[in-house]
């Protein structure tokens, strides 16, 4: 398989496919392909359907197989933002936000991320609600942004405001910490707690969560005037 991501902001993974060659998706992601590709919708086992309805990926998958040699099929990104790929193998397994997981190859496996501290996953804000992608193969991942790459070393640490978190080697240790200070906590406008990263690893930062970007917008949305009787 070849592969090309093109655009800016607004990115495209384009995907040249040699015969019997497969690669799955969530559904709606893909934009175009050649009449040489079969799709075939597929949902896997119930535990898998429900790991990535709770990481905000649809029940069921598209697979995309090729027919001949050359055959091409293209992948757009739901927000703007960039799209970067990662080879996966048994020892290098990676986290990534929910929704985060665009398209990879068969060989890739998906399912929900948990926390060792059940508290993280309560309150460690959206990004704590995250997938795991693992088995062997190449996969592609959605970034909100720009993407900000950070090796960390032995016991390194990284404080995050947890949206913020892309993609997280499964080496680093994910944790919460509470937000210190009265003052800091009802005035300071970044909730109740940060996520903290301990390397050893590497963290993709993004820089504009979805959900940052809709809190934005919404301010300036025009507000329904209450109706008298």
């Amino acid at each position: 398989m070849e592969y090309r991501i093109k655009g800016d902001n607004l990115p495209v993974l384009i995907c040249k496919l040699n015969k019997d060659e497969s690669l799955k998706t969530e559904s709606g992601a893909m934009i175009w392909m050649s009449s040489n590709i079969k799709m075939n919708t597929v949902a896997g086992n119930v535990k898998k359907m429900f790991g990535r309805m709770i990481t905000g990926e649809a029940a069921f998958q598209n697979k995309y197989t090729a027919l001949e040699d050359g055959a091409e099929i293209a992948f757009g990104s739901c927000f703007p933002g960039s799209i970067m790929p990662f080879e996966i193998d048994e020892d290098h397994p990676i986290i990534v936000q929910k929704r985060g997981f665009l398209a990879g190859t068969t060989g890739i496996d998906l399912s929900i991320f948990v926390n060792k501290k059940v508290g993280s996953g309560l309150f460690g804000g959206e990004g704590f609600v995250m997938q795991k992608i693992s088995g062997k193969g190449l996969a592609f991942v959605e970034i909100d942004g720009s993407a900000c790459t950070y090796d960390l070393k032995e016991d390194e640490k990284l404080v995050v405001n947890s949206g913020y978190l892309a993609v997280v080697s499964s080496t680093c240790k994910l944790d919460i910490q509470l937000i210190k200070g009265v003052k800091n906590v009802l005035f300071g406008g970044e909730g109740l707690f940060f996520a903290t990263v301990t390397g050893p690893g590497r963290v993709i930062l993004q820089t504009m969560p979805i959900s940052s970007l809709a809190d934005s917008v919404y301010q300036y949305l025009p507000k329904e005037e209450p109706k008298g009787e």
